[in-house]
């Protein structure tokens, strides 16, 4: 079988213009060692904070982090999820470098 790194199309790096001064949540009275987590990249988190914070809509989303529209839907749906899960299931949410 071969090695499957570095076949197909290489990643695109997105602008991110955004630092998290926190890369941890957690639900509270929870302890840590039992919870299960839930990893968002900084990339989800960028895309979350262009649509929802600063209000704007998909197409200068997509132009602010260099990629294209339906790439900026995946991202953000992506996001969406991950966040959704941690608040229903009660998971802690990690902030990754990604």
């Amino acid at each position: 079988m071969r090695n499957r790194r570095g076949l197909g199309r290489p990643r695109l790096n997105r602008c991110i213009n955004f630092a998290p001064k926190v890369e941890y949540f957690k639900p509270k009275g929870v302890p840590l060692s039992i919870l299960e987590e839930v990893e968002i990249s900084k990339e989800e988190l960028e895309a979350l904070r262009l649509k929802n914070v600063e209000g704007l809509d998909q197409i200068e989303c997509a132009i602010r982090m260099k990629t294209s529209q339906s790439t900026f839907q995946r991202i953000l749906s992506s996001a969406y999820k991950k966040i959704s899960q941690a608040l229903i299931l009660g998971k802690a949410i990690k902030i990754i470098d990604k």
